[in-house]
This record gives structure tokens, sequence and C-alpha cells, in this order.
């Protein structure tokens, strides 16, 4: 699979119409991945879909599958995620036991490999294994429900896990998810982020291959400030 290069915009289908699954999935085509939550009650106080549903919209969507496992034991459950077929499959660093070996399991089936980590967990957790993991999702709202308002505290921590990134010579990408909408991406951009989930300022908006371009641009100029 060839990547995109920065900054990727990664829709959440969490804001889309699951009755219209196919139909919303379609919309995004022109992004980057399409951004899945898979929650199961426990972990978070939510539940979205299993595997059962990520596994229709993989054969269904015209991009690919960046699969976020907001769930308990995902050293047992994430593996079946990559066999599916997602390209991406991220899991939050509380919920795991060996996150190292996951991350290792994961890149062995052929899917990159991410961890996610809560606003209230210190990024310093993850430096000393930053480099086995293709992806590191800094969350900007508490995980388990779309819709909340961005959470501007969390920029110094991505920005001082960039910084350990590139001081270590890791290819790492960065997500953030959460409240990313044209008033806070061009923050997340100049905070070092180049992977942006964004679900209402998607799916909310009328034209939805603009407000992709638009999130797009805005990152990009915002990326390109000191």
């Amino acid at each position: 699979m060839s990547l995109p290069d920065a900054p990727r915009i990664n829709p959440s289908i969490l804001s889309a119409d699951f009755v219209n699954m196919q139909a919303d999935l379609e919309r995004i085509a022109s992004a980057d991945f399409v951004h899945v939550d898979v929650m199961d009650n426990h972990f978070v106080p939510n539940l979205t879909f299993g595997p059962q549903m990520v596994e229709r919209v993989q054969a269904t969507s015209p991009i690919p599958l960046d699969v976020h496992l907001m769930i308990t034991d995902p050293d047992r459950w994430a593996p079946g995620y990559a066999e599916i077929g997602a390209a991406s499959v991220t899991f939050h660093l509380e919920a795991a036991t060996d996150p190292v070996a996951l991350a290792r399991r994961l890149r062995d089936m052929g899917a990159r490999a991410g961890v996610a980590i809560k606003p209230g967990t210190a990024g310093e957790a993850l430096y000393d294994i930053l480099e086995e993991f293709d992806q590191i999702l800094v969350m900007t709202v508490e995980p388990g429900f779309g819709g909340q308002g961005f959470m501007p505290e969390t920029m110094p921590k991505l920005r001082a896990l960039v910084g350990e990134a590139r001081r270590r010579g890791a290819a790492t990408w960065f997500q953030v998810d959460g409240g990313i909408s044209d008033s806070t991406i061009a923050q997340a951009a100049a905070a070092g982020a180049d992977t942006f989930v964004a679900g209402s300022a998607v799916y909310g908006a009328d034209d939805v291959e603009a407000a992709i371009a638009g999130l797009r641009e805005r990152a990009r100029a915002g990326s390109l400030e000191p």
C-alpha cells in the first residue's frame, strides 16, 4: 500500500449515518484513511462496532481503514483487526499488557501498529518504546464519545513526543483525535501532528469533499508555523 503524505485527514465514521454506511464511505473517498472507533463499553463508557462491522467496512471502503481500539484486552483482540485487513490498528497503552509485543505482532501481520494515550497519560511513558510504533495517537478529548471540545492542554505533551521521536530518528506518525475542526487543526499541526481524525467537522459539512480539502489546507498552513 502506498502511504499518503502528510497532512493526512482521517474522517471518523462515528459521525456517519450507520444506516447508509456505504454511501457515507463513498463521500469521504478523497480522505486518506477512514477512522473506525471500536468501543466495548468497558474501557470507555460507550459501545460501537465489533469485528463483523469492521470487516464489512473494510470490504466496502474506497480508502484504507485506520482502526482505533478503545477496548480492554487489546493483546487478545487487536490482531483480529489486522487479520480483517485494516491498514492501521491502534490500541491504548493504558489497556495493553505488553504493548511492544502487540505492536510487533501487528506489524508481522502486515498492519501499521499504533498506540494511543489518554489526555491524562504522560507522554514520557512512550519515550523508550517510540520506535516500536508506526503511529502515536494523542487523544485531544477523553475517549468514548464524539463531538467533544478540543483540549489545548494536550499540545505540550504532543510537542514533546514529536521532539523525542525526531531526536531518536523515528519516522513515527503523530495523530490527534477529538475536537478537530477548522478552528483547532492548525494548532495541532503546529505542535507536530501530521494525521488528523475529524468527525463532525467532515460529516456535518454540506460539502464533505470541500471540508476535507479545507482541513488539509489548514493543517498544512499550521505545520509551517514556528
